[in-house]
């Protein structure tokens, strides 16, 4: 099977955040829990765990996330893991990353491997899924 290009724009729908390391100096540490509504051709709800950092001064952040999709791609249904992450300076992304868990789709999301990445732009919010299902 070959690599199938797809995106969806999504919406949090819940965000509660807390601080796990408060040093007097340096960068903050928190972790978020996330929920998500994908709409496109991701028709689907996730949850994260998000695992953040913010610098001093706020020049800079990272974070590193393993989230929980469940619904449908394409004409597919099931669940899978993604893992992602990404760094800002200043206000711009500097590096990002993300992938599906090998292993853990289920149901006719079974063999689901890929790449993935997630843009913001505004109030715009997306998805980008590179995919292929190995049976």
């Amino acid at each position: 099977m070959s690599i199938i290009h797809t995106t969806a724009n999504f919406k949090i729908t819940s965000w509660d955040q807390t601080p796990y390391d408060e040093p007097e100096k340096g960068s903050q540490f928190f972790q978020a829990k996330v929920k998500k509504i994908f709409e496109g051709n991701i028709e689907a709800e996730s949850t994260a765990t998000l695992l953040m950092c913010q610098s001093e001064g706020n020049s800079g952040a990272g974070y590193v996330a393993t989230e929980r999709v469940v619904g449908r791609i394409g004409n597919r249904s099931g669940s899978f893991v993604i893992q992602h992450g990404g760094a800002m300076a200043h206000g711009s992304a500097t590096d990002s990353f993300g992938y599906v868990v090998p292993g853990s789709g289920t149901d006719e999301l079974q063999g689901i491997r890929g790449h993935c990445s997630f843009y913001h732009e505004g109030e715009e919010a997306t998805l980008s899924l590179d995919y292929e299902i190995v049976e």
